[in-house]
């Protein structure tokens, strides 16, 4: 297959794990530009996967004429920045998670990519892990019923990781943003729109991070179904699954887990089956990739490429990311008030 669609990725930690692309015979996309904030590190990486092409700039990426997808992986700060350039060279753009850090940066977003006409995908692997997707089937085909009540989390022990990824320190990164994303954006997933939020907040104080770093949010969506996320950092990692969702319907409730390198599992109780013995699926590790997550990333890029193709809207495009940030959003003004508040997207 004729590897058409130059691709610059921006951010080399987790941007490695778009590097397969390039022997992978079953894909048009192939990374012909890297940046990272070393020029030494950039230039070494590219001098040893092959790509032709390295800087620390990354407007010297962008600007290329043999890039037409811009994977932004860079720290959650910048990603406005990086994603609005991109948009505006007319590049399509991938961003991982968190899409942005605020709110007024997504909506500019999503009108610049609308008004370009150009593809953008949040890479949000918790919509691509084997568990969440059969989950997804479920929902879907109407197994699980109306749902009555959710909940979802994202409970990981992060003082360890900045040594690993220094910035979320020294900037800090909003945990809100960066890591109660996951379970905010599953449940938006399958339920749509959040109406209100109520946050509360702390931090655990278990290391050197200055912020708040654990969050308990209470979600009422448009559809009224309440809902409930844990997003936990500041803490001793608990024992059980670092990533969940649960839909309880009328039919059947279910729960699928996620956790970097390890098995996951999808687990249901049918309400027609008597005993409300559960029936359990359990999936292998996902080895591959910075942090396990090799194949959710393998299949939204699979996803991307089909969209920039055939001219698709992507799964989770710059609008539907809006709508998980601008819960977060919500969240942020609760926690400062102690109030419930609105979510606000002012289209």
């Amino acid at each position: 297959m004729r590897k058409e669609l130059g691709v610059g990725v921006i951010g080399l930690g987790m941007g490695r794990d778009l590097f397969y692309l390039n022997g992978d015979p079953n894909t048009r996309f192939e990374v012909r530009g890297v940046c990272g904030a070393s020029a030494k590190k950039a230039a070494r990486i590219a001098a040893q996967t092959g790509i032709g092409f390295s800087t620390p700039d990354y407007r010297e990426l962008i600007r290329r004429d043999d890039i037409h997808v811009v994977a932004v992986f860079s720290p959650d700060h910048l990603h406005g920045e990086h994603c609005l350039a991109a948009l505006r060279a007319g590049k399509h753009v991938l961003v991982t998670k968190p899409m942005v850090d605020k709110l007024s940066e997504a909506v500019a977003i999503t009108r610049e990519a609308e008004a370009r006409g150009l593809k953008l995908l949040v890479g949000e692997t918790c919509r691509w892990y084997t568990s969440f997707l059969a989950l997804r089937r479920l929902y879907d085909d109407g197994d699980l019923g109306r749902i009555i009540l959710a909940e979802a989390h994202y409970v990981h022990e992060i003082k360890d990781y900045f040594g690993l990824t220094p910035w979320r320190l020294e900037v800090p990164q909003d945990f809100l943003y960066g890591g109660v994303c996951h379970p905010v954006d599953s449940l938006v997933w399958f339920l749509g729109d959040v109406e209100e939020v109520h946050c509360y907040a702390n931090r655990g104080g278990l290391s050197a991070y200055p912020r708040e770093d654990n969050f308990l949010l209470n979600l009422r969506f448009t559809g009224g179904v309440p809902a409930r996320v844990t997003g936990a950092y500041g803490i001793v990692q608990p024992p059980w699954p670092m990533m969940g969702i649960t839909l309880y319907g009328t039919k059947a409730t279910a729960t699928a887990t996620f956790e970097d390198f390890k098995p996951c599992q999808l687990r249901i109780v049918f309400d027609k089956l008597a005993g409300n013995e559960p029936a359990v699926i359990d999936y292998p590790a996902d080895a591959e990739g910075a942090y396990g997550q090799g194949q959710a990333v393998r299949r939204y890029m699979a996803h991307l490429e089909d969209c920039i193709r055939n001219d698709k809207r992507p799964s989770e495009d710059a609008r539907e990311g809006t709508k998980t940030i601008a819960a977060l959003d919500a969240a942020c003004r609760s926690a400062e008030t102690g109030l419930p508040q609105k979510v606000v997207v002012p289209w």
